[in-house]
């Protein structure tokens, strides 16, 4: 009778086991959205509409912004007075300048 319910028990705590391992993958799932929303934009290639998706970046600055191109650095912005610093300070994790 002992091994009966050792078995029974061990049953049980198997049939558990995929259920709490099922739990442990949605935080994973939510650590992979993240990245995609946090992708930055290339000022030598972002479109116009791209461009004003950016926090201080209207029509004006976006189209002074592509006007300016190509852009060794980001830091150029604020070097050819394309952006004030304080609007730059926003941004500056927001964008990139590859080089192609």
């Amino acid at each position: 009778m002992k091994k009966f319910a050792a078995l029974i028990t061990a049953a049980l705590l198997a049939a558990s086991l995929p259920v709490l391992a099922k739990d442990e993958k949605k935080p994973a799932a939510d650590a992979k959205a993240a990245p995609a929303a946090t992708a930055q934009v290339d000022l030598n290639s972002a479109t116009r509409e791209e461009l004003m998706k950016l926090d201080g970046i209207g029509e004006a600055r976006a189209d002074a912004i592509i006007k300016g191109r190509p852009y060794k650095g980001k830091d150029e912005l604020v070097a050819k007075k394309i952006l004030p610093k304080a609007v730059y300070d926003k941004i500056k994790d927001k964008i990139i300048a590859k080089q192609k």
